[in-house]
């Protein structure tokens, strides 16, 4: 069994084009059990930013952390900067209402409300004073094509959303997070419940996306982060390890665990 020395680190780093990046992030559960280890990084803007690492690395909580969905988890306890705008959003003053429209999130399994594919998407926009038909039709379609699913769809607007496939229940929930034209898009595991045709559905919708968004996505899916993602983070124990170009991790990582993992010989 290898033995590795976890004080080492290789972080990349930018000098512009930052759209979000974290301060000595730290998360707590229970109390004083830590499961982020002050992890500063910084996201390019529309690139796709994966965060690979074994179960229990901390990946999907240091995600979590981004748009503030740990302060649904009881116990749960965030310290250090999320600097997003030039604004901390981990301070308690911030409406994670407002937050969450422009740091947007899909979630690993698809969850389509219990309504029309038309009003998963148009009823946020209601619900927000868009009272004017022509103008949510416009939302829902636009929303749509860019998640690649209006083709699909178009003539079957007023079905119910559960009646669609794992792959398209999933493109809608990325529809419906994009209509609100967030700056960032979080991915926590998007495609780990899908077959592979819909998961590379996704993917291409993804690749097509970042034209407009910056994506951040947690995957188990060594392959998927390589085929899809401009920059790669490779997280062990709550800790930061390497973050690099996605071409250097897969090919020439600087540490000898990045190798271990991304190749398979982890452990």
């Amino acid at each position: 069994m290898v033995t590795y020395d976890w004080n080492q680190r290789s972080i990349l780093t930018f000098e512009k084009n930052n759209v979000l990046h974290t301060e000595d992030l730290r998360v707590f559960y229970n109390g004083d059990k830590e499961a982020i280890h002050g992890v500063g990084m910084q996201f390019q803007e529309n690139q796709i930013t994966a965060l690979i690492g074994p179960s229990g690395s901390g990946k999907s909580t240091y995600l979590r952390a981004l748009n503030r969905m740990n302060d649904t988890i009881d116990g749960a306890r965030v310290t250090g900067k999320i600097i997003y705008e030039n604004v901390d959003v981990n301070d308690k003053k911030i409406n994670v209402y407002e937050l969450r429209k422009q740091i947007g999130m899909v979630f690993q399994r698809p969850n389509p409300f219990a309504k029309s594919i038309y009003e998963n998407i148009a009823f946020v926009h209601r619900s927000e004073g868009i009272k004017d038909k022509k103008k949510l039709d416009e939302i829902v379609e636009i929303s749509l094509k860019q998640a690649a699913l209006w083709d699909q769809v178009k003539d079957n607007l007023n079905k119910s959303a559960l009646t669609l496939s794992g792959g398209q229940a999933q493109r809608l929930c990325i529809a419906r997070a994009i209509s609100v034209k967030p700056d960032i898009l979080l991915m926590d595991e998007p495609a780990s419940a899908l077959d592979p045709i819909s998961t590379m559905q996704v993917e291409e919708t993804m690749m097509e996306l970042k034209k407009n968004y910056s994506i951040i996505i947690v995957t188990h899916n060594m392959q998927q982060a390589s085929r899809v993602s401009d920059y790669t983070a490779f997280f062990y124990s709550g800790d930061l390890i390497e973050y690099d170009e996605t071409s250097k991790i897969f090919t020439n990582p600087s540490l000898k665990s990045t190798e271990d993992y991304v190749s398979g010989h982890f452990g």
